[in-house]
């Protein structure tokens, strides 16, 4: 079975990874969530692949594959092993590329070869027992057996055991101060010699003071750091200690110059693509704990018959599951050729919430990860286009409704039938009749192209465009309708979202009245 990656099928994909997130990241906050992900994986760079969503079915279910073993403990375990080996692998070349003695170089060189092999063998052998079911994981077992089992891993691991026990029979005696030392500037000279079984006092000096010890005291015991810094005078001893053992140390020197590059490029390219799936499980693992749901979405390339059942967004869960606050679901669907969500109703009612929730949740889709919520069926779109209410720009002297205008026609002009859009609360600097007829020659095209689309608006005609769109409004509370309860149903728009936000924005709402009254 060909290997050629965890996260892509071909090489071809695997190079076409972006270095930039979408436009749409920071209207969809997706780049929070991408941050939430990979905090504390930052070695990894894997920022890069979550910018980069798929563009084929089999794709898709080649990540899902993966992580559904992932999903196993087993599995999930034993390269989570795996891969913390070589981060303390990276963590002593790192090390090595900051010290400045040779043999010190040379020995973190020869610890790190040893961390290497010992994680190549464990994993190997563990992957072989692990129920592997996806095409990726049971390809990547197959070429790290051969590799732990190639001439070239065995003599390499071979050669570390010899050196590392050669290096480990190595006795030496150091003289200070001698018969024969001078004293020049509070200098001793320093003698370094074989050792010869000479006899070891530290015992019988401990057994004489330990009758002076009384109760409990101070342990005046040094505790070497876990990296030995070496001084000029530890770096002269060892190069006297080399010099009686030329042999040893000149088998250390042609290793490390003959393993000096010794890393598979295979095996670390999948400890940095594991993590893509390794990170993602991490983080909606919180969510799960608290009760949410996430599931494989049934993904089509053809069938724009979309529906999630108990999806959230998954930026603004993670901010409320911090404050133990509760998290609200919905639930959507489009039939037949309904194609167009037109979301309304009363300000802060969690439209927007909604319009990013259907925009990660087709992200994330195609990124080939769970989606949050209790089923799905989502699209494989090419293209995802958002149009969000920025403020108003003082230095662009066009205006803002120019601005809205300038962005649209960007996106229409490079939208195809497989695109999506999502719209939020657009033409809110003109006038209700200029708003309508605006929006209608936009949704117009939409309909016109058959695109999958969201729109918040308070433009409640939108609603009954025409067979293609549905009508979503955002609900209260049944007894206070003050009280948002952050619900979005599917019923007609009830011609209030308009009124609403006009008497909020010249301070007619009731709280405002009742306000300036008071005062």
């Amino acid at each position: 079975m060909k290997f050629s990656g965890v996260l892509f099928t071909t090489k071809e994909d695997a190079a076409k990874v972006s270095p930039v997130a979408p436009d749409f990241f920071t209207d969809l906050n997706l780049d929070q969530v991408v941050n939430a992900i990979t905090a504390g994986r930052e070695e990894y760079d894997l920022k890069p692949f979550f910018y980069t969503p798929l563009k084929d079915l089999d794709a898709v279910a080649y990540r899902h594959e993966i992580m559904r073993d992932l999903e196993n403990d087993m599995v999930f375990g034993c390269i989570e092993r795996f891969s913390g080996k070589f981060s303390k692998m990276r963590a002593h070349l790192d090390q090595v590329r900051k010290l400045h003695y040779k043999y010190q170089k040379e020995a973190g060189l020869l610890a790190a070869i040893e961390i290497y092999c010992e994680a190549v063998n464990t994993l190997a052998e563990e992957l072989t027992e692990s129920g592997l079911k996806s095409r990726g994981l049971l390809a990547f077992g197959e070429y790290i057996s051969g590799y732990a089992q190639s001439e070239d891993f065995t003599a390499l691991l071979a050669e570390t055991e010899n050196l590392k026990h050669d290096l480990s029979t190595i006795r030496y005696c150091v003289l200070i101060g001698s018969n024969r030392a001078r004293i020049r500037r509070n200098a001793y000279c320093i003698e370094v010699s074989k050792y010869e079984a000479e006899i070891d006092y530290s015992i019988q000096v401990e057994e004489t003071f330990a009758k002076f010890k009384e109760g409990a005291v101070k342990d005046y015991r040094a505790e070497f750091p876990e990296w030995l810094e070496m001084n000029h005078v530890e770096a002269g001893i060892l190069n006297l200690v080399a010099g009686l053992h030329p042999d040893i140390f000149a088998t250390l020197d042609s290793y490390c110059h003959q393993h000096m590059n010794y890393l598979d490029k295979t095996l670390s390219d999948f400890d940095r693509e594991i993590q893509f799936y390794i990170a993602y499980l991490v983080y909606t693992a919180r969510f799960k704990q608290a009760g949410l749901k996430f599931c494989y979405p049934e993904l089509s390339d053809s069938n724009k018959e979309v529906h999630s059942e108990e999806g959230f967004d998954i930026a603004l869960a993670g901010k409320l599951l911090a404050e133990g606050s509760l998290v609200v679901c919905n639930d959507f669907y489009l039939r037949d050729i309904e194609r167009v969500l037109v979301v309304s109703g009363p300000n802060q009612g969690g439209k927007t919430t909604f319009a990013r929730t259907f925009g990660q949740l087709h992200y994330l889709a195609n990124l080939g990860c769970p989606v949050p919520g209790r089923k799905a069926g989502l699209f494989l779109y090419d293209k995802l286009f958002t149009h969000f209410e920025r403020e108003e720009n003082i230095q662009n002297l066009s205006g803002k409704l120019q601005d809205d205008l300038d962005r649209i026609h960007y996106i229409l002009s490079r939208v195809t039938p497989h695109s999506i859009i999502i719209m939020n609360e657009i033409f809110t600097s003109t006038t209700l009749k200029d708003a309508v007829f605006l929006s209608k020659q936009i949704m117009g095209k939409i309909v016109q192209l058959g695109l999958l689309c969201v729109c918040v608006t308070f433009i409640d005609e939108m609603a009954t465009f025409s067979d293609s769109t549905v009508s979503m409004v955002s609900s209260v509370v049944p007894y206070n309708t003050a009280l948002r309860s952050f619900k979005i149903v599917r019923r007609p728009a009830d011609g209030l979202a308009y009124a609403i936000s006009i008497a909020e924005k010249y301070r007619l709402t009731y709280e405002y009245l009742k306000e300036r009254i008071e005062s």
